[in-house]
């Protein structure tokens, strides 16, 4: 997005964007933009859909209940759609909010969250994830809104691999694996489709570990000599996918 705009409060939406089209918001998006962004009549902003660029927006009324907006002119095109999926065990709230705004920030286009025997939680809060995503495409400039999945155990997602994800290679986060660079391992990988595993917090059980490098779309490597947490080894890998194999480069 041009840096001209950069201070405009940036929206998300759900309708079609088009220049001169008119949206009226209902009355919590009102609440965000009279009250909390204490916008008036005639104030602009940036709004996105994930699907038509971000678009330059004049408010021609804010009340308590309702807001309406003209798009003015479409200022960022929307980018290909990039295709990282990231799958990962779900921890306790504040450091799962951390790690999916962290993992949208990187581009990834799919989360999946992934229950194992190690999982700390009992059950993903799927619209907490989602409203996440959101915000953090909000306040970064992200136009790409990843998919947030339901929850799957380790188990189906390994038995429906092939057919959900074709020839999708996946890269495994492996603490158990001798430490080593990762360049090489994923160097290899450039040109095909990637996902990327983080496992909890204490790791995969044995049994885990051994059905996943049993598997030939698997892809383990080291994040180096220390035992990351798993928000922080999600970001260190995905900042590694995407510099040596993904839209860094």
């Amino acid at each position: 997005m041009p840096r001209t705009h950069a201070k405009l409060p940036r929206l998300f939406v759900t309708g079609d964007l088009g220049a001169g089209a008119t949206l009226t918001f209902g009355k919590d998006q009102a609440n965000y933009l009279g009250n909390v962004l204490r916008k008036r009549d005639g104030d602009e902003l940036v709004l996105f859909n994930g699907c038509d660029g971000a678009w330059l927006a004049r408010l021609d009324g804010v009340t308590r209940k309702s807001a309406s907006v003209t798009l003015i002119e479409q200022i960022a095109a929307q980018p290909p759609r990039t295709d990282l999926w990231y799958g990962f065990a779900p921890l306790k709230s504040a450091r799962l909010d951390y790690m999916v705004q962290k993992a949208t920030e990187m581009g990834v286009s799919a989360l999946q969250p992934v229950m194992t025997e190690h999982t700390q939680v009992s059950r993903f809060n799927l619209e907490r994830a989602r409203a996440n995503v959101i915000e953090a495409t909000e306040q970064c400039e992200v136009l790409q809104v990843p998919e947030v999945l339901p929850e799957t155990s380790l188990a189906q997602l390994l038995d429906n691999w092939d057919a959900a994800h074709g020839d999708r290679r996946l890269v495994l986060a492996d603490e158990a694996a001798p430490s080593a660079s990762p360049v090489e391992d994923l160097a290899q990988l450039r040109g095909q489709r990637i996902g990327l595993l983080i496992g909890p917090e204490g790791g995969f059980s044995p049994r885990e570990r051994t059905d996943l490098l049993a598997k030939p779309f698997a892809i383990p490597i080291s994040l180096g000599p220390r035992i990351l947490r798993a928000d922080t080894a999600a970001v260190a890998a995905l900042a590694v996918i995407q510099s040596i194999i993904g839209d860094w480069r």
